[in-house]
């Protein structure tokens, strides 16, 4: 077998592994490497082969979430000229992924050394750092905090509201527009002009 083969046979196996771990720890956070080895149809060496500890497979996991919201913000951005439109779009978009992910962000907290989940989510808040700078720039946004400051908050403030729910705290029948409204208020926008930016995403995109 040639090397490229090899390496490509082995990219798919990890990435086969990687699936079925999120798959079985949003099932049972507690699941352990042999169970996972059993639910992807590998011996425990395959699973160990790639990931060393259980550390590191939740920090490959976290890897693939945070492409995800990446990915999902440059998507949801793209072409939006208006950065009161683009928060709204970019918090709603990474709002739907962490839901998702939940109880594995709530995992990667507390199992991750050193930044943890933050470490993964830097390139989306570089993204989402500068929305808010031209924001700021444009008077959309105040300048009550330096824009790199406000995207680290903006984002402690998604995981919390992600948290609170995985606690029980907070129930609402449309989250997503909930937390756009709060990020955007949180930004400087009032209250009314909030729930206009947020009405007005929403029409479009049901429109």
């Amino acid at each position: 077998m040639s090397e490229a083969r090899r390496s490509g046979r082995a990219e798919a196996n990890r990435r086969h592994i990687l699936a079925v771990a999120t798959r079985e720890l949003i099932r049972d956070p507690d699941a352990s490497m042999d169970d996972i080895a059993r639910a992807a149809g590998v011996v425990r060496r395959t699973v160990y082969g790639h990931f060393p500890s259980r550390e590191a497979l939740i920090e490959g996991i976290a890897d693939e979430v945070a492409r995800e919201v990446t990915d999902a913000l440059s998507r949801a951005t793209a072409g939006v000229t208006s950065p009161v439109e683009a928060l709204v779009a970019a918090t709603t978009a990474t709002w739907a992924i962490g839901d998702r992910y939940r109880l594995l962000i709530s995992l990667a907290q507390r199992n991750l050394t050193g930044g943890g989940i933050r470490d993964h989510l830097r390139p989306a808040r570089v993204g989402v750092t500068g929305l808010l700078e031209e924001g700021a720039r444009r008077g959309d946004f105040t300048r009550h905090l330096p824009p790199s400051v406000l995207a680290h908050a903006l984002e402690s403030l998604i995981l919390g509201l992600l948290q609170a729910v995985n606690d029980g705290l907070w129930q609402s029948p449309d989250p997503a527009r909930e937390v756009a409204r709060t990020c955007l208020i949180a930004a400087g926008v009032p209250a009314a002009d909030a729930d206009a930016a947020v009405n007005g995403q929403a029409t479009a995109v049901t429109a």
